[in-house]
């Protein structure tokens, strides 16, 4: 197997499984406890300064 074969495999195996791995870590610390409040208070940030 050449050398640009084998890691352009490794590559495709282990991006997606560490792209996968992310984003299962971002959904659980997004519906994590404690999250809605800190969600909201980011949400009002843009009005924040209005009267």
């Amino acid at each position: 197997m050449e050398t640009y074969t084998a890691m352009r495999h490794f590559a495709d195996v282990w991006g997606l499984v560490g792209m996968t791995l992310f984003f299962v870590g971002a959904i659980i610390y997004s519906f994590r406890p404690g999250s809605r409040e800190l969600s909201d208070d980011a949400a009002r940030i843009p009005f924040k300064d209005e009267d």
